[in-house]
């Protein structure tokens, strides 16, 4: 645990703490307006969803679409808890219960559909999102198709960013851990790592899960920050969405999927008012990303990987 402390990581922290307090700062004093704070809101939510979805898919190679389903269980779940205990309390016991039901959920859904590779396995994932919203657009309790509207906002900025280094840091060590070697194994070959003793089913089952409980945590965040949620949300395209950030960011990169969930929400929320051309724009600069950079941004590597290349203090090796 003492590795995660170094001089590079404890500077990319203070980084990351000096913006939090920045955009504090800023909130306060009334100069970021309301459009701009759920633009950030939303940044928060998409990197949540982005590090965990990178996790399946990027580390442990198996090909999901199935993130909206798990975000929209979260979602659901937290505004069912707020709507009936509008308090800090209920905030926290749904973020936890959506979680931990998103993470159930993953598991179901893992066992059955992980033995399924590539096409199949994302057409398995695309299906239970898509069951997952039905069931949701058919319950008198959710509100129907209408959905649920004036869901109390518990989701303050410091909640945001708390919970998305919290997501990055557990994701970041359970990945450098033993156990996300092996996903990494698998992802690499999957024989071969099963000929060494590696369990495949466990492991990618273990990612699922993982990767399912965060996205139920961002679920329950974009709930309790944007009062209303609807299944039209959770659609097919929220998880194409999430899915072009770990691409474009790079699969196999958590430092990658940060920076490009930030372009990626500043670039929507910035063409959201070309009415006509927005898909457009947005598609011609992904082909060209895609052209010249067809591994994404920042490929496999991570931002500390190219602070320490550039480390200015690095102690010299003893020639014995």
């Amino acid at each position: 645990m003492l590795r995660t402390l170094t001089k590079k990581n404890l500077t990319i922290l203070g980084v990351i703490l000096a913006t939090f307090a920045i955009v504090w700062v800023l909130r306060m004093l009334g100069i970021v307006t309301s459009v701009q704070e759920s633009t950030l809101a939303l940044i928060c939510i998409n990197i949540i969803l982005a590090v965990s979805l990178n996790l399946i898919t990027g580390f442990t190679g198996q090909f999901s679409l199935g993130h909206a389903g798990f975000m929209s269980i979260g979602a659901y779940t937290c505004a069912l808890i707020l709507l009936r205990y509008p308090t800090i309390w209920g905030f926290l016991a749904g973020l936890v219960a959506g979680g931990i039901l998103a993470m159930i959920a993953g598991i179901l859904i893992g066992f059955p559909t992980l033995r399924l590779k590539g096409d199949y396995l994302a057409i398995g994932t695309l299906g239970f999102a898509e069951i997952i919203r039905v069931i949701f657009q058919n319950m008198e309790i959710t509100g129907g198709p209408s959905g649920l509207a004036s869901i109390p906002r518990m989701a303050t900025w410091p909640w945001m960013i708390g919970l998305t280094i919290l997501s990055i840091l557990i994701i970041n060590n359970y990945i450098k851990s033993y156990r996300g070697r092996a996903g990494i194994a698998i992802r690499e070959d999957e024989i071969a790592a099963e000929a060494m003793g590696i369990n495949s089913t466990k492991y990618k089952v273990m990612a699922f899960a993982i990767g399912a409980l965060f996205a139920g945590i961002a679920g329950g965040l974009y709930a309790s920050y944007f009062y209303f949620i609807s299944p039209a949300k959770f659609g097919f395209l929220t998880s194409i969405n999430v899915l072009v950030i770990v691409v474009l960011g790079g699969m196999g990169s958590l430092s990658g999927s940060v920076i490009a969930a930030i372009i990626l929400t500043l670039l929507t929320t910035w063409l959201r008012g070309l009415t006509g051309v927005n898909n457009i724009i947005y598609g011609v600069l992904l082909i060209a990303m895609m052209l010249f950079r067809p591994k994404g941004l920042m490929g496999t590597v991570e931002v500390t990987d190219l602070i320490e290349r550039m480390w200015p203090f690095k102690k010299k090796e003893q020639v014995q």
